[in-house]
């Protein structure tokens, strides 16, 4: 017979639970903090409630009536500084916040709502009906609910997409030297998701102080518990990541105090990340002013039991019992609090003109239209002060080659600005990656600024984000192949793409993301896509590709000074290219809108990037096509020089564009499009565009050859195009 030993993951995993010593032991002012704070989220969320069952509220009204005593018992500890990031049932935790920052010695019973409290809770009611005034000027509505100076980073729609970010901010908030913490909020249904649990693993591996907060409310949406997990207590996480967790009751506001000063306690000590389990329930749907019975999923019973069990009414009880407040000053807090959300509303509602029985959102408080789009991304002024160079050939030169030239300068960068870091897999081992880009680095600047990560793009890219939109550090994120971003998919484009406009343009994201087409190397379907197609649709984000080392320094010194997030795409086929940089210090810039002639002509405008180029290059030569050939460099809605390229088509009137990747996620579909919409009149013929097939390469040798473009493609290309027009 086999041995056979029980194991123990050696990690704390506690159950809290208060007595009435506890209670009877309680700061007073802390009691009525609680109090006065529960009863502020209780009232503002009855008025929102009211105005959705009028059809004033467009989108979600998640309300979080029942859950309060979680968000304030967990948020009572923290200063300002510290930082809390919910999901898409996130006003609770948002207003404690608010609340804790405005008055942070807590409200006053007597005067619960001063005027500047006032203020904070028309902006955030004003923001959910999507108005100008709010926090986001309407834009985020009740899913993206952020504060900055409050220290309230963002609610987030997408279940689960916070955790990465919070982890961020828990980086940002250790290398800076500081003992504040993170919270990130998430329900029972996200405690299943990815990239909660990569964030887990992350945060534990580098001992972050960031707390996995999960509100267990025991439906995702209509969906028991029970039904999501073979283990309903979502704290059992944590064990396996190694990181100490509480489960409490979230109806008892102090019991989650309690817990979350130990688990506080833990990470300002420098000792990692906790997770703190609170049971709670939303005494209504998902969505809207109707409780879940109405619905079928819940029974009436059960809605009674647990409104019995009600935290407003339960710190109500508990200071009554030790005389710390009377009836009457019980239904004063209530009165106060119920006219503030009636003075916040009259000022965003009045009666409307054309019916009596029916109110609507004052008009003059919509956001104006023209400022739809506005916000997408930085101005550049930025780069203003940057040298610019153009690259003329007179200039003194220097060989290298192009994979060094990524090294060279992101090593002078790092030299010059102690926020740049650079995290991604084996980044600081091999000598410099698994193609040498950060060659020096680790040994330079050392592990805190050159960072390894675990197999988790989700997780480290999310983290960089929060990074990034910290604002103390400018994190350069390397993802070994493009196909990867995919595993990462919610945070690339839902996270950091949509940060700044979403929610109003608060949030500078200096952000840089490393990738390589690896087209003709054997790696497979899996390893080889051009992503400039598919982030071409992402509003947010800007994309270069260079196709020359010089290039690539003066790109990548623009990327790294912009406040948005940039995809810099390399290619496997340049690395090891022998070519030429200037001479000197590696500080100028190429901006946005900065395209390059690389050989003028009169008969056909070619426009590609990256390695391409060369192939068009050699193809010109070949057909004898008296081509001009635009060299891009810039890829994204934003940042293309439309000036180059319209010069040129209307001197040529036929375009050409070159491309090696598969024809679906193809780049010069959404370019070809652009162009006859701009330049239509000028065109003698269609659009034409070289691209590889169908399907993604393959492994074998021969078939991945047939799937990407190269030089034979081209003249294939610049032969139709000349057949078009009639030429010889």
């Amino acid at each position: 017979m086999p041995r056979r030993q029980r194991l123990d993951t050696g990690v704390d995993w506690i159950e809290l639970t208060t007595t009435p010593e506890d209670w009877a032991e309680a700061d007073p002012a802390l009691l009525r903090t609680m109090l006065g704070q529960i009863q502020l989220i209780r009232s503002f969320e009855e008025a929102l409630l009211e105005l959705a069952g009028e059809g004033l509220v467009h989108g979600p009204a998640h309300s979080s009536i029942g859950q309060e005593g979680g968000a304030v018992g967990s948020i009572l500890g923290l200063s300002s500084e510290d930082t809390v990031s919910g999901s898409h049932r996130g006003h609770h935790q948002f207003l404690a916040k608010a609340i804790g920052h405005i008055a942070p010695d807590g409200p006053d019973l007597e005067h619960l709502v001063p005027g500047e409290l006032q203020a904070v809770l028309q902006r955030t009611l004003a923001e959910i009906l999507g108005l100008a005034q709010g926090f986001s000027g309407g834009r985020g509505g009740s899913m993206h609910l952020q504060w900055l100076e409050a220290g309230a980073l963002g609610t987030n729609a997408i279940v689960g997409g916070g955790a990465p970010m919070a982890a961020g901010s828990a980086w940002a908030h250790r290398r800076s030297g500081t003992d504040r913490v993170s919270i990130n909020y998430f329900g029972d249904g996200s405690s299943q998701i990815g990239s909660v649990l990569e964030s887990m693993n992350l945060a534990a591996v580098w001992k972050l102080p960031v707390a996995y907060f999960i509100e267990n409310n025991l439906y995702a949406v209509s969906t028991h518990a029970d039904e999501a997990s073979a283990d309903p207590r979502f704290s059992v996480r944590g064990q396996g990541f190694g990181i100490p967790s509480w489960r409490v009751d979230g109806m008892d506001p102090l019991a989650v105090y309690l817990a979350t000063q130990e688990a506080e306690a833990r990470m300002r000590s420098g000792e990692g990340p906790a997770v703190i389990e609170a049971e709670v329930y939303r005494f209504f749907h998902q969505n809207g002013p109707f409780p879940g019975s109405a619905f079928g999923y819940r029974a009436k019973q059960e809605e009674q039991a647990w409104r019995e069990r009600d935290p407003l009414a339960r710190v109500a009880s508990e200071l009554r019992r030790r005389e710390l407040v009377d009836d009457e000053g019980i239904d004063s807090v209530r009165r106060q609090a119920e006219a503030a959300m009636a003075a916040a509303v009259a000022e965003l509602v009045e009666q409307d003109p054309g019916d009596s029985e029916r109110r609507r959102i004052r008009p003059d408080l919509w956001p104006d239209p023209k400022n739809v789009d506005a916000g997408i991304r930085s101005t550049g002024e930025e780069l203003r002060d940057l040298r610019e160079r153009d690259l003329e050939p007179a200039e003194d030169w220097r060989d290298v080659k192009f994979v060094d030239a990524v090294a060279e300068v992101m090593d002078r960068r790092m030299g010059e600005d102690e926020r740049i870091i650079v995290m991604g897999e084996d980044v600081h081992h091999l000598g410099g990656g698994t193609n040498g880009a950060t060659k020096g680095l680790a040994k330079r600047y050392g592990a805190d600024r050159v960072i390894g990560t675990p197999i988790s793009e989700n997780a480290f890219f999310g983290l960089a984000t929060g990074v990034a939109t910290d604002g103390r550090f400018r994190p350069v994120v390397e993802f070994m192949y493009p196909d990867f971003m995919w595993v990462a998919a919610d945070q690339v484009f839902n996270q950091a793409g949509k940060i700044r406009h979403m929610f109003g343009d608060n949030n500078a994201v200096p952000l840089v993301l490393r990738t390589k087409v690896a087209m003709g190397s054997g790696y497979g379907s899996q390893h080889l896509m051009d992503p400039a197609g598919i982030f071409a649709t992402q509003a947010g984000w800007r994309i270069v590709a260079p196709s020359t080392a010089a290039d690539y320094v003066g790109l990548m010194n623009a990327a790294l000074a912009l406040e948005d997030p940039v995809l810099v795409i390399e290619h496997v086929d340049l690395y090891g290219k022998k070519d030429r940089i200037p001479d000197g210090e590696l500080d100028y810039v190429l901006p946005p809108g900065r395209a390059a002639v690389r050989r003028p002509g009169e008969e056909v405008t070619v426009i590609s990037y990256l390695s391409m180029v060369a192939h068009a290059a050699e193809a010109i030569e070949q057909t004898g096509v008296d081509a001009e050939l635009i060299d891009l460099r810039w890829l994204d809605r934003a940042s293309l020089d439309w000036d180059t390229i319209g010069e040129s088509i209307r001197k040529t009137n036929n375009v050409l564009i070159v491309e090696q990747g598969a024809r679906g996620t193809s780049y010069g579909g959404w370019l070809a499009d652009e162009i006859q919409r701009r330049y239509f009149d000028w065109l003698d013929q269609p659009v034409e565009r070289v691209t590889g097939g169908e399907a993604s390469p393959s492994i074998s040798k021969v078939l991945e050859r047939a799937a990407i473009a190269q030089t034979e493609e081209v003249v294939d290309g610049l032969e139709r195009v000349r057949r078009a027009w009639g030429g010889q």
